[in-house]
């Protein structure tokens, strides 16, 4: 490692909360799927930043529209309207087929703005008694890091030492639709559900769950809210993961991707009938919405509406998910699209280390799975190159361990 690198890590290292535990390689620039590091070493990026940069990085049509805006107007607050907001939540409501739409800016925001909207409905349209709300989750779930998200989440990392919780929260098996359905009563608002759980491995919920679960909440009068974050906007193949099971949900939460890999844009996105209970001065953003945001999810959604990022996504992962399935040392293969989870059995990080050796960065998560996530304009020769270079990590960590 050079002066530069140790320099610049070091510094994160004494100036920072130790928070993540990021590979050793300082970034300065990037282009589509590549990575540049401090020292000019290049990568191909094999995590897309947990899918923010779904559409490669410095996307032209993104970037270009984002430094038309940044020449305009870049926030104004929502204490007044601006030329991109209504354009914006009009194409975003269109895109999801609902109608109305409270764009935020992190995707933890997003979901807490689904909680906040559902227990509203909850009590003012369901009818729910005072403060007797109830929303059911599922374990291995992950939806960010509030205190109230925490509340309901089973992993240690995320949840303990930070009580006390938020209560009104119920989980049940991922994929057990009767748990689900012994769980929902007459205080139940909603439903809160990964299409695939990202952070928990990759993981695809057995088929027809979905389904079930879309049924299930129309059938006992509870929302059911599909948290796209991750999932969402051409990642596994459709626009939304949820369509692969032909459902749709009563509220979309949408982020990362949303923002181009450029800007932080979040949004929860229903019918009148749900979004419409908030009004002035009940919920907001400073920053949600802001003229930036607006004018790049613009551009994010008319990529989109063209469909050849789904395409390309569905037929590329195909392929991707063969691959996989042959290597060696891999004990179980997950995902949809351009999104893989997998298993390995023993430690995946030294794995992780070994392909940023290779020239590849990826990332594990829950100790033993590899998750792959590149941005949607790589190329089949591109994933070939990232494939041969997994194979020999694999190899080399295999032999590591004796297996």
């Amino acid at each position: 490692m050079t002066t530069t690198s140790a320099r610049l890590l070091e510094l994160s290292d004494a100036h920072s909360a130790h928070t993540y535990h990021p590979l050793p390689v300082v970034i300065s620039r990037a282009e589509g799927v590549w990575l540049t590091d401090v020292e000019g070493r290049r990568y191909l990026d094999m995590l897309a930043a947990y899918s923010a940069v779904n559409f490669g990085h410095a996307n032209p049509r993104l970037t270009a529209r984002a430094k038309e805006q940044l020449d305009r107007v870049t926030l104004v607050s929502r204490a007044f309207e601006h030329d991109q907001f209504g354009p914006f939540v009009r194409d975003l409501a269109a895109l999801c087929g609902k109608d109305m739409v409270l764009p935020m800016n992190s995707g933890a925001e997003g979901v807490e703005t689904a909680l906040k909207t559902a227990r509203k409905w909850g009590y003012e349209v369901k009818g729910v008694p005072p403060g007797k709300a109830n929303v059911i989750a599922f374990r291995g779930n992950f939806h960010g890091r509030t205190t109230t998200i925490i509340s309901f989440s089973d992993d240690p990392d995320a949840h303990d030492s930070y009580g006390p919780y938020t209560p009104g929260f119920r989980l049940v098996p991922y994929g057990d639709l009767e748990a689900l359905r012994a769980a929902v009563d007459g205080a139940t608002v909603a439903v809160l559900i990964e299409p695939i759980q990202g952070e928990a491995g990759v993981n695809v919920p057995p088929s027809g769950f979905l389904r079930a679960v879309r049924e299930l909440c129309t059938e006992t009068g509870v929302l059911m809210i599909d948290d796209e974050v991750q999932a969402g906007l051409g990642r596994t193949g459709r626009t939304f993961a949820a369509d692969h099971e032909d459902v749709v949900p009563d509220v979309y939460i949408l982020g990362k991707a949303l923002g181009g890999g450029i800007m932080p844009v979040s949004a929860v996105v229903a019918d009148r009938d749900v979004l419409g209970v908030f009004e002035p001065g009940q919920h907001g953003s400073t920053f949600g919405g802001n003229p930036l945001a607006c004018a790049i999810g613009r551009e994010v959604v008319a990529m989109l509406r063209e469909g050849a990022y789904q395409r390309h996504s569905a037929e590329l992962g195909a392929y991707l998910h063969e691959r996989l399935g042959s290597l060696p040392g891999v004990e179980g293969v997950s995902g949809r699209g351009l999104w893989a989870g997998l298993s390995l059995g023993r430690a995946a990080r030294p794995v992780s280390e070994r392909l940023m050796e290779l020239g590849v960065l990826a990332k594990e998560t829950h100790e033993t799975v590899l998750r792959l996530a590149p941005p949607l304009v790589i190329t089949r020769e591109e994933l070939d190159w990232a494939l041969e270079r997994l194979e020999a990590a694999l190899a080399v960590s295999q032999g590591a361990t004796g297996r």
